[in-house]
């Protein structure tokens, strides 16, 4: 084990004075004795999900116990990583409420209600303090709000009446706009530097990285993702792109170095996610790392890790500043997830790779209009952490039925697997894995400052993707869900379970008012849609009820429809290539590969080299049979001490929150949670003792999940500090 150097530590105070915080301590021996915060959103400014204490260890940890809960009482999910400050959590319920918790007992200090209607993932609040002023600041839909730390109300200096809306400034009709903050910002000087969250589809905002003034909400800087002409990037996109393109938005949030002024940034995928015929080229800076000048916006490096998206593969997490050995010397890194299981690393001063990447040929698409890449980057270490693509011999063996069935259904997708970068078809299906929720997602990985291993934890599930454009619509109402619901929830409505809802299993739940409700505020992974009018709202909706009697009446009279592919040029009312997409499931509705379907993987970032990888996670009706150790989706990520352990709930199923022996993988205690804990631990100390706390509450998908959603916070403590 590598002790920090004291000009580290140096680098660590600097660091914390410069955005405002108290010098966050790097081992458990430079620790106060009696208290220590999680300020920052994943832990530090490193993005780290790491911290120092240690008295909770590997020695110690079965005696974990429950030590409080607070309920919101709300239902809709959690993602949410708290902040503690000065004995105090700051969180956020699932209709987008904040509230202050007394980090002892629990107890609701106050509580913060915007108004403003809303739900769907926030992954955390920012904290910014100088002297006697110290602010909260969160996202509720469209808007950031600045809140005094003391009792939660907005402050009247900032923005408009202590808020400002994300749609303005980005050169569009903000009225017409979708933004919301699903990530929090983060925090560089006196700015806070913010993403957001974007429709997958047209029509979309660019996405734009902004520097707010943390005192006014005056915007400091603008980073154009699509170039604007003469910027550089430019003609990577058809001219003009930039005045309609979508999305190369940043959702998944950020880190910021601020001994170097550095602000780093991974983006998603240009809208629309799967046909890029109206986005022919690269598409810089979709898919990219972008590092930022903090104190400017200017691009000091980049590195693209998908040209031309047409798979869904954008950056699903913040990246890691961590310091590694490389060629005989000590760098300091960032390193980089990915949904397709790959870890990029970079020299973070210089965006020089650490392991060699290889442009590696991949077919081309045969889609009408479509121009894929014909290489695509793949680092050579560390080896992917899942899986990547399906063959036969992978195919489930739970039982000789499913087996049979997992065959003949796999005989009958085009060409087998599709495996890595292989581009969708029109009206046929390709096995994809990884699919679009990973491999890596928006958890993202720990690591050791004192070793420099990363942990990471990963999907393993089979996807189906295709391409379809939708026939001529017959109504008006047809024509609005073509253009802005189908490409999630399908021609005929399905969904993708768990992710996206079936409209068609609504059935009579499916009211006029939940879906407008939805479709105007938002709702989970969907953004609102304040472009539409209301008449246009409810002709949609009315639409939208009509699905489930559609299907029931295709199932009765054994029709099963299709779209058919007219001539090149696109599609009749102003329709698209959309995707046609879901998990590839048994008839039991389990994954039909052979386990693991979802892993917790040690990498050392040193070597590239694994130390270890295992399954996480359960079913627990197929545990009662004896399978216990396939691993199942996970959402949420891990959260590393320096007693020697990995802290990780993020598993959909068995409702549990685990430590790991970070050495080998034992695992050496669990415990159940109210729902399910989809969001990453924080740690901290309070009085001299340590509590772990973890978000419960699914998602807002209901059966799908297997369980009702709910908000559920829950802290663990020793019975007693020791001595």
């Amino acid at each position: 084990m590598l002790p920090p150097s004291s000009s580290f530590r140096k680098v660590a105070c600097l660091a914390a004075c410069s955005l405002g915080l108290a010098a966050l301590p790097l081992r458990a021996a430079d620790a106060p004795a009696t208290s220590h915060d999680w300020p920052v959103y994943n832990g530090n400014t490193n993005g780290d999900h790491y911290s120092p204490l240690a008295q909770i260890n590997r020695e110690n940890v079965t005696g974990l116990k429950e030590a409080w809960r607070f309920d919101t009482g709300e239902f809709g999910g959690l993602e949410t990583n708290p902040l503690i400050i000065d004995g105090i959590v700051y969180a956020v319920t699932p209709t987008r409420k904040v509230v202050a918790l007394d980090a002892v007992t629990g107890k609701l200090l106050w509580k913060f209600d915007s108004g403003v209607p809303g739900e769907g993932p926030v992954r955390s609040v920012t904290y910014w303090a100088e002297g006697n002023d110290r602010r909260i600041f969160t996202g509720v839909n469209n808007f950031l709000y600045a809140l005094n730390l003391a009792d939660g109300k907005p402050i009247a200096s900032f923005g408009e009446n202590g808020r400002i809306d994300l749609r303005k400034d980005l050169g569009r009709d903000f009225q017409k706009q979708s933004v919301t903050m699903s990530s929090p910002g983060v925090i560089y000087k006196d700015m806070i530097v913010v993403g957001g969250r974007e429709p997958e589809d047209f029509p979309s905002p660019p996405g734009d990285i902004r520097a707010y003034d943390v005192r006014t909400g005056a915007m400091r800087w603008i980073f154009h993702t699509i170039p604007h002409p003469g910027e550089f990037g430019y003609e990577t996109w058809p001219k003009d792109a930039w005045k309609t393109a979508g999305a190369a938005n940043n959702w998944c949030g950020m880190v910021v170095d601020p001994v170097r002024g550095i602000v780093y940034v991974p983006t998603g995928s240009a809208v629309p996610d799967w046909y890029g015929g109206e986005r022919v080229g690269d598409n810089l800076f979709s898919d990219t790392l972008l590092a930022l000048d903090a104190n400017t916006g200017k691009r000091i490096w980049h590195f693209q890790s998908v040209h031309h998206d047409i798979w869904d593969f954008d950056f699903p997490a913040p990246p890691v500043l961590l310091t590694v050995n490389s060629e005989g010397k000590r760098v300091d890194a960032i390193a980089q997830t990915t949904k397709s299981g790959f870890v990029f690393l970079f020299d973070r001063t210089t965006g020089r790779p650490l392991f060699p990447i290889k442009e590696t040929p991949f077919p081309k698409s045969d889609v009408p209009g479509e121009v894929t890449s014909p290489t695509q980057p793949i680092p050579q270490l560390p080896a992917p952490f899942m899986r990547l693509g399906v063959t036969e011999d992978m195919l489930t063996n739970r039982t000789p039925e499913v087996h049979a069935w997992a065959v003949q259904k796999f005989r009958s997708y085009a060409g087998g697997s599709g495996g890595q970068f292989v581009p969708p078809l029109v009206n046929q299906l390709r096995v994809a894995l990884p699919g679009a929720n990973g491999g890596g997602e928006w958890g993202g990985p720990a690591a050791d400052p004192t070793t420099g291993v990363l942990y990471v934890n990963a999907n393993e599930t089979p996807r189906f993707i295709g391409l379809v454009l939708p026939q001529r619509a017959n109504s008006a109402g047809e024509q609005l869900y073509q253009q802005r619901c189908l490409a999630c929830h399908g021609v005929a409505g399905a969904g993708v379970p768990p992710e996206i809802p079936s409209l068609i299993a609504m059935g009579a739940t499916l009211t006029e008012q939940r879906i407008l409700d939805a479709v105007h505020q938002g709702k989970g992974r969907m953004p609102p849609m304040p472009d539409l009018t209301d008449a246009q709202l409810r002709t949609l909706s009315r639409y939208a009820m009509t699905l489930p009697a559609q299907a029931a009446a295709a199932s009765k009279s054994g029709v099963v429809t299709a779209s058919t592919v007219p001539a090149i040029g696109g599609g009749p009312d102003g329709t698209r290539y959309k995707s046609s997409k879901g998990f590839f499931n048994d008839p039991d509705g389990y994954p039909p590969i052979t386990p693991p379907w979802g892993t917790l993987n040690a990498i050392d970032m040193n070597t590239g080299q694994y130390l270890w990888k295992i399954p996480l996670g359960y079913y627990p009706e197929l545990k009662e049979k004896g399978m216990g150790n396939t691993g199942t989706l996970n959402y949420g990520g891990p959260l590393v001490t320096d007693g020697g352990l990995v802290f990780i709930a993020a598993t959909v199923f068995d409702k549990k929150i685990r430590a790991f022996d970070k050495r080998n993988g034992q695992e050496l205690w669990s415990a159940d949670l109210p729902f399910a804990g989809l969001a990453t631990p924080s740690t901290y100390m309070v009085n001299g003792r340590q509590y772990v706390i973890i978000a419960t509450g699914g998602q807002d998908n209901g059966a799908q999940f297997r369980g009702r959603a709910g908000g559920v916070y829950v802290a663990f403590a020793l019975p007693e500090a020791p001595k």
